[in-house]
């Protein structure tokens, strides 16, 4: 199966935690959204949880369901998931890693 993006192990972990104990239903995998793509600004991912909709393209990586849509493919093709900690902020980054 198609695996477009890649999440580190610590990504996985804060994912799996948040799926955990945050109240995630049972069913629901990880999201990951394109916003624009185009133009000057390229695009913006997001992260959310959600159910798998018709039209969806999916796998499973770290234990953790993915979910895109499939016309978002190519702005997904390369796209690491990682997760930071700095002391100003913590959060998701997303990171393009070179093709092999």
């Amino acid at each position: 199966m198609l695996q477009p993006i890649r999440i580190t192990n610590k990504a996985a972990q804060e994912i799996k935690y948040i799926m955990a104990h945050k109240n995630i239903p049972q069913g629901y995998g990880l999201r990951v959204l394109v916003q624009g793509g185009g133009g000057c600004g390229g695009a913006k991912f997001r992260l959310g949880f959600d159910k798998l909709k018709e039209g969806d393209m999916q796998y499973i990586t770290e234990d953790i369901p993915v979910y895109y849509e499939k016309k978002q493919l190519m702005y997904l093709m390369g796209l690491e998931i990682d997760f930071e900690e700095r002391t100003d902020a913590r959060g998701f980054v997303f990171n393009a890693i070179p093709h092999q």
